[in-house]
């Protein structure tokens, strides 16, 4: 059996976003799992760079591993069997604050149209399963949850040494909240910083998005004009990524206890990970929540907002809050910082949690979803 594996979200844009550590480590478990075995080969490589290797070579499954409602996603023509990776379909959950567009709107029904050429999907979680039922022509039954796992270097340091160190190269105050990722709407970065502010605790944002505001803010309404936005530009308002980037930036400027350190390379990101006193992901939705099993992998206190995913992905093993209510976040961060005995339960629980995921055992099960698919 010949599989052809999409490598695309490693070389774009998505290959420092948790999608692109995603196809990263399971590409590197794939790898591992098919080595020496003479019934299944596996090619990774770009679709959209080397489209003529896929539609020549004879593979029996082609395995598309990303989608985005609103941009060409889906096969036009089937090169093979057709497996398609869904990670989320948040810009369906919040269409207000990512409109499509007329354009955008095209490629979905586009998009929804061709799903008649996929022969199974993938996903992350029990929650996205259920988005991608509810907003595609797909039954359930075609849909396999295959979960994601921690990063394979997400691991508890005990050396003081690396620790300091690191907390002295970043000038890391002595007790933080961390948070790890994008800044888009549905992270609730606002209600995180806002939450901080009550706690009366350091903010540390890793990711080069959180230090992009002014480039973001750079794109006015001309950067919209035109039919994707043509009503809006007309009336005068901004888009609502460009009103969201302006709110960070405002929130940014009141709260001076935020240190912001843009792209950080991945050992420093670990040790800043075990340095933090609490990880926080305040999302308003999510389709699994890879900063929450990495923080679980490191032994550190987490605090999570009650959306699907995140309770579904962290089982017991975090505080829950109202993503809608700041005081509610800074509550169970406070919680966290005065309550030893509670800090040390959530610690031990996070790796015991963590090591429920697996890439290896994610490898094996796409490995038989690939056997399942191409008949064999």
């Amino acid at each position: 059996m010949r599989v052809a594996y999409d490598i695309n979200p490693l070389i774009s844009g998505h290959k420092v976003r948790g999608v692109g550590f995603q196809a990263n480590e399971l590409v590197n478990a794939l790898k591992v799992e098919v080595a020496g075995q003479k019934n299944i080969e596996i090619d990774f490589f770009d679709f959209i760079d080397e489209r003529d290797k896929l539609y020549k070579d004879g593979y029996d499954v082609a395995h598309y591993s990303f989608f985005h409602p609103h941009f060409y996603s889906v096969p036009f023509k089937k090169p093979a069997k057709v497996i398609l990776t869904i990670h989320d379909l948040i810009p369906l959950i919040y269409p207000q604050q990512y409109p499509a567009g007329l354009k955008g709107n095209y490629c979905f029904i586009v998009n929804k149209l061709l799903m008649k050429n996929v022969d199974a999907v993938t996903t992350i979680s029990e929650t996205s399963k259920k988005d991608i039922v509810r907003f595609l022509p797909i039954t359930s039954d075609k849909v396999h949850n295959i979960y994601d796992a921690p990063v394979s270097s997400y691991k508890r340091i005990t050396n003081k040494k690396v620790l300091n160190d690191v907390a002295k190269k970043y000038h890391l105050p002595e007790k933080f909240v961390l948070y790890l990722g994008d800044v888009g709407f549905n992270k609730n970065i606002p209600g995180l910083v806002k939450a901080c502010m009550f706690a009366g605790l350091p903010l540390v944002i890793v990711g080069k998005n959180a230090v992009e505001i002014d480039n973001k803010l750079k794109h006015d309404l001309e950067s919209v004009k035109g039919p994707r936005d043509l009503l809006r530009f007309l009336s005068g308002k901004p888009h609502p990524e460009i009103v969201h980037f302006r709110e960070l930036e405002s929130i940014f400027k009141d709260y001076k206890n935020i240190l912001r350190l843009g792209f950080v390379p991945e050992d420093d990101l670990v040790t800043i990970m075990n340095l933090a006193s609490v990880y926080c992901h305040p999302a308003f939705y999510e389709g699994f929540g890879l900063g929450v099993v990495n923080a679980f992998a490191c032994g550190t206190a987490v605090v999570i907002s009650k959306t699907q995913a995140l309770v579904e992905i962290a089982s017991g093993a975090a505080l829950i809050a109202d993503p809608k209510d700041p005081k509610d976040i800074a509550v169970k961060i406070t919680e966290i910082m005065k309550n030893k005995k509670l800090k040390n339960d959530l610690i031990e629980k996070g790796p015991r949690r963590a090591k429920d995921f697996s890439w290896q055992e994610s490898a094996r099960k796409m490995i038989d979803l690939y056997k399942q698919v191409a008949g064999k």
